[in-house]
This record gives structure tokens, sequence and C-alpha cells, in this order.
């Protein structure tokens, strides 16, 4: 299959994908309105394959198609962080060497297929890595914008803001 690349601004590079680590319940609002205790319950990684990104360039306005078999589809604004340096076991103070450069991303769910499987006990791709679940606008480099603490970070749906935070929470 063909290799799936984000662009970078400004450049005509691209930066290959080679899969997407997603944090559950790193966002504490999100993890009690799912009915967990952001305070007890520590957040988790699960992933999506490289062919569920769907790069977007900057003013384009995505359609995606409705995913078959849910009738509970939900999206969420996400912090992309691009990582351009192997490691494992990284202490805390050295992660940001490791970040090449950030985007803003959606996190597509099949809220209804995410939460049958909960209840089994079973992994929650069929809800969370599915095609084109994982929209990413161009990755911004690190050595051009820094690393942050705060920012903010929102989306829009037909004109209408449905979440607004900062990357601080």
């Amino acid at each position: 299959p063909p290799t799936v690349a984000v662009p970078v601004v400004g450049t005509p590079d691209a930066f290959a994908v080679r899969r997407v680590y997603c944090v559950g319940r790193n966002y504490a609002a999100h993890a009690r309105e799912m009915g967990f205790d952001p305070d007890r319950e520590p957040p988790f990684f699960f992933c999506k394959p490289a062919d569920a990104v769907i790069p977007v360039a900057y003013g384009e306005t995505l359609r995606l198609p409705y995913p078959v078999r849910t009738d509970n589809f939900h999206y969420e604004a996400e912090l992309v962080v691009a990582i351009g340096k192997a490691g494992s076991d990284i202490p805390r103070e050295q992660a940001l060497e490791h970040a090449w450069g950030y985007a803003v991303g959606l996190d597509m769910t099949r809220r209804d297929r995410q939460m049958e499987m909960r209840q089994m006990g079973r992994p929650w791709e069929i809800g969370k890595a599915f095609d084109a679940s994982a929209p990413i606008g161009p990755i911004h480099r690190a050595s051009d914008v820094g690393h942050f603490e705060q920012a903010g970070l929102w989306l829009t749906v037909n004109g209408a803001d449905r979440q607004r935070s900062d990357v601080s929470h």
C-alpha cells in the first residue's frame, strides 16, 4: 500500500505515518462524561492504523463518510504530536526531544460500537480504528514553533463551536 504522509507546513515535504498512538481518558472533563474518575484511573494507549489517517490541507472542508454499522458517530479535536526520534522508557524531562512537530487532528469514534466492546471487556478497535477515523492537519515543525504547555484548541462544525479548550487540560 502507498505510504500515508501528512504535509509539513512551509515545505514541500511530508511526514510519513507508521501508526497513530492515542491516549484514552487524557482529558478530565471527557473522562467524567464517559463515566470515569480521571483522578483515580490513569490514561491508557490504543492505536489507529496509518491508513485511518486522512491528511487535511489548510482551508479544506473535510467531508467524512458516515461509517457503516453505527448510529452514534462522535468527534474530538486532538493535539497531534509527530514523533521523530525512536526511544523507549524515556524520562519525562527528555520526552520533548522526541517530538518532531505538532498538528491538529480529529479522533473519530463509532461510539455505540466502542461501548458495546467496553461492556464485553473487548478491545475498542471496531469503534476507534476504522477507515478515515484520524483526519490530521498539516504538521508544524517543533524547530519552527517550539514546544508549548498552553495553546488553544477548538473545533467548529458548520460554524458552531463544538469543543474549545487548552492543551494544558
